[in-house]
């Protein structure tokens, strides 16, 4: 079974917006989820997130086509009535993390995908930035072989 991967808002806006210096990390991390070496997954409140965020900086239309773009990658998890009670009564600081951690543990994913690494200190969930993970999985070896 294929390690299931939760990426955060942060990773998939550094390949819509360009940000660098993460641009390069976080598009060899999706690289590796459209060549199937891993499973991509994410929230569907990231999915509104991101088209607000993407829609402010540049503009309708790139929000939908890279949204649908990105839907041929990954795939959405719910947030359900559950997912919200645990993450009002958790302790994270930061609820809308603590949304995407019961989400990715309701989804069983293997590994959360951030550069906040530090909000995750207590998840049961191995948490990585990309960085961290492709060095952990020797990504950049596993792409360059298959190609």
């Amino acid at each position: 079974m294929k390690n299931r991967l939760f990426i955060d808002s942060d990773i998939i806006l550094d390949i819509a917006l360009n940000r660098q210096p993460f641009f390069n990390s976080s598009s060899l991390l999706l690289s590796s989820i459209e060549i199937k070496l891993f499973e991509g997954y994410t929230s569907s409140i990231i999915i509104s997130n991101l088209y607000y965020i993407i829609r402010k900086i540049e503009s309708h239309r790139h929000a939908i086509d890279f949204i649908s773009k990105l839907g041929l990658l990954l795939k959405v998890l719910p947030v359900d009535d559950e997912v919200i009670k645990k993450s009002l009564e958790s302790s994270f600081k930061d609820f809308e993390d603590a949304i995407q951690y019961y989400t990715a543990l309701a989804g069983n994913i293997n590994y959360i995908i951030t550069r906040n690494v530090k909000h995750y200190t207590r998840s049961e969930i191995h948490v990585h930035t990309p960085e961290e993970f492709i060095k952990l999985k020797e990504i950049s070896n596993r792409i360059g072989a298959d190609n």
